[in-house]
């Protein structure tokens, strides 16, 4: 069949599972899990060896150090994806959950309860432990999931796969409620995004360049963020150890991420003392530092950052999401200042302040208008999983349904319930004689 065969064909499996889904079990849902960490124990070698065939191939095509670290699958990862499907199986079931009810006047329940949204197509590169998360949390969720990851990866998101789907046969759970776009076709994406009706929200994660094309090409509703321009703010009131820790753990832990800070922001105050400091660590973590006037002059020639790369900063680079060992600097005169750069430099993801200042750190929580906003801490924790939600789909920026990272609750919508024991509006029910029939003349304009 042709890519626009291809597409519908599997759309229509993962909508034909939505009834199926809506009335499973917890139990159900949570032996399908299990059985899926099971499993990846069990095959780990058949895991590692397919996972190689994309190292390889990735190497040949001269892919960065970076990316290469993105497309590993080693025990540790390995593990790591056992836990989140634990994770997720230990979590509540949101389906289901009522979140309100209330009584009107005339003795009508209202209320609402979680539902799932139905078919999500997500699109995602690189990192095939996604596979895993985004599978979890849309079974866990009673979704049906359509995967498709990038052509970096398809081996390694091949076998993943297969092992949700022989987890879902040995536990009744639909196997068809979990679709794999197996193939490096980029028409099929195209035809998916057309499919409304079939498909009910599609999730992209990876870089901007994907998100923007699927954003703009898309007919059916999109969650998205396009970059993450994290920023760190260190205040003049910032503990220095503390400042130091969190700026080294935001940027070197792993820069690849869309939660790594790619601007670092100082107070003038501090300056002095601070960047030398960071400037040392940064240098033996290979960390180029990107510096505005201010704070070129200032490390261009000092003893600690003789071995830091020290370049001086353009305007473009205060916009970019390196992912790389790359950092850009400002030095400013204020916490306005600060959340001033912020508000016209950053996308809105996950931003921070150091400080020990009760009243400065309440303000920036206020006024950054982000997805994330920290006090004190890395702008690394922005992940599901690290923030108790067991894994997650992505993370969004939009300000409709979900912002940040979305895990179980935001793969469900409310839908109202209304319990009632034959109450009608204005009373009006079927007349006892044709004397008492009544016609609205305005029926059209009803409400």
């Amino acid at each position: 069949m042709d890519s626009r065969q291809y597409a519908e064909s599997i759309a229509k499996k993962a909508k034909n599972t939505v009834r199926k889904l809506s009335s499973l079990t917890t139990k159900t849902k949570n032996d399908a899990l299990l059985r899926t960490a099971e499993l990846l124990l069990e095959r780990k070698s058949q895991i590692i060896e397919e996972n190689k065939k994309d190292l390889e191939l990735a190497e040949k095509k001269g892919y960065s150090k970076a990316l290469l670290d993105r497309l590993a699958l080693d025990d540790k990862r390995i593990n790591q994806m056992v836990q989140v499907l634990k994770d997720v199986a230990a979590l509540p079931d949101p389906v289901g959950e009522i979140i309100n009810m209330w009584t009107r006047p005339n003795g009508l329940k209202v209320g609402q309860m979680r539902v799932p949204l139905g078919v999500i197509l997500i699109i995602y590169e690189a990192r095939a432990n996604v596979t895993i998360e985004a599978a979890s949390l849309c079974m866990k969720s009673s979704n049906a999931v359509i995967l498709k990851g990038g052509s970096e990866t398809i081996n390694s998101n091949r076998i993943l796969v297969d092992i949700i789907k022989q987890a879902c046969r040995e536990t009744c759970f639909p196997e068809e409620a979990v679709q794999f776009v197996d193939t490096t076709d980029r028409e099929v994406v195209n035809h998916l995004l057309k499919l409304e009706g079939l498909i009910d929200v599609a999730i992209p994660r990876g870089g901007e360049s994907l998100i923007r094309a699927v954003a703009e090409n898309s007919k059916i509703p999109v969650i998205k963020h396009y970059k993450g321009v994290c920023n760190l703010y260190i205040d003049d009131e910032a503990d220095m150890e503390k400042a130091l820790n969190i700026a080294y753990n935001a940027k070197v832990q792993r820069p690849s991420v869309c939660n790594a800070i790619e601007n670092l922001v100082v107070h003038r105050k501090i300056a002095d003392k601070f960047l030398p400091e960071i400037a040392y660590y940064f240098g033996k973590a290979g960390v180029e530092m990107r510096c505005d006037e201010y704070s070129y002059n200032l490390l261009i020639n000092h003893p600690k950052a003789k071995d830091t790369e020290i370049v001086p900063a353009k305007e473009e680079d205060y916009y970019e999401e390196f992912l790389d060992l790359i950092i850009a600097v400002k030095v400013v005169d204020s916490l306005d200042e600060a959340i001033d750069f912020i508000e016209k430099y950053g996308s809105h993801h996950s931003d921070a302040i150091v400080t020990e200042n009760y009243t400065k750190g309440m303000k920036f929580i206020q006024e950054v208008d982000s997805a994330a906003v920290y006090i004190n801490a890395s702008t690394r924790f922005t992940d599901g999983n690290e923030f108790g939600l067991g894994a997650e789909m992505g993370i969004s920026t939009d300000k409709i349904h979900a912002r940040g990272p979305m895990a179980l609750k935001e793969l469900t919508i409310p839908k109202f319930i209304v319990f009632g024991d034959g109450q009608l509006r204005e009373n009006v029910g079927i007349p006892k004689d044709e004397s008492e029939i009544r016609i609205d003349t305005n029926a059209c304009n009803l409400q």
